[in-house]
């Protein structure tokens, strides 16, 4: 069974849009035990948007499903028994696929800007309140994700290079300045007093954060950063 902190850390790690729902269609959905998920961003799909579905824009409709009215307005977690009857659920939606759906808000600046969404099958258990409180601190952490990525296409280069540096934790910066003064693993293992492979394990995660590629490039970068 995959960890919930394993989920935040490939979250914070996804490089752009396809890679998050790679995570959400696998890992997430095998953690919640879920038939079907699936991530809906505003942006890419509109709730008036003429051109999808009529299926998917009557399942998406405030008006016309309980469950995303009440994201709507509470902009909270919450599976559909929590807002109506078992038997009128099953007239508002008869899939047998959708016996149990469970969806949680993205949000942004006070904003509702998309959607998380799991299912499970006919004669499978429903979401419970554990399931809920699991999905409302994943849902911080994309909203957290989806927030930093668009703030990140619309900077300019300089603005784009301080925001990655932000994304560096303490440990990671003291780890950088450590490589900057040419420590190898080894010496920054013993300075730090953490494992090798911990140091190994950071600066991994460093470049992809900074999206470079060598210990090198990552000095420079944040040398640049430091002018």
């Amino acid at each position: 069974m995959i960890a919930l902190i394993a989920l935040f850390h490939a979250i914070a790690q996804a490089k752009d849009e396809q890679t998050l729902r790679s995570h959400i269609s696998t890992e997430m959905s095998e953690y919640f035990s879920a038939t079907r998920c699936g991530l809906f961003l505003f942006a890419q799909t509109s709730l008036v948007d003429s051109n999808i579905p009529k299926a998917l824009q009557i399942a998406l409709s405030p008006q016309s499903n309980p469950v995303v009215r009440y994201l709507v307005e509470h902009h909270a977690p919450v599976h559909e028994a929590l807002v109506v009857e078992p038997k009128t659920w099953k007239l508002i939606c008869p899939r047998a696929d959708h016996w149990h759906v469970m969806a949680g808000p993205i949000v942004s600046t006070g904003q509702l800007v998309g959607v998380i969404g799991f299912t499970r099958k006919q004669g499978m258990p429903a979401f419970d309140s554990q399931n809920l409180t699991d999905l409302s601190a994943l849902c911080l952490h994309i909203s957290t994700w989806v927030a930093t990525t668009r703030c990140l296409r619309r900077a300019t280069p300089t603005q784009h290079l301080l925001l990655q540096t932000e994304r560096l934790t303490a440990r990671e910066l003291q780890i950088a300045s450590l490589v900057a003064q040419g420590q190898t693993n080894a010496e920054i293992s013993a300075e730090l007093w953490i494992t090798e492979n911990s140091v190994k394990q950071a600066l991994k995660r460093m470049f992809r954060k900074l999206e470079v590629s060598s210990r090198a490039h990552m000095v420079a970068k944040l040398s640049t950063v430091s002018k």
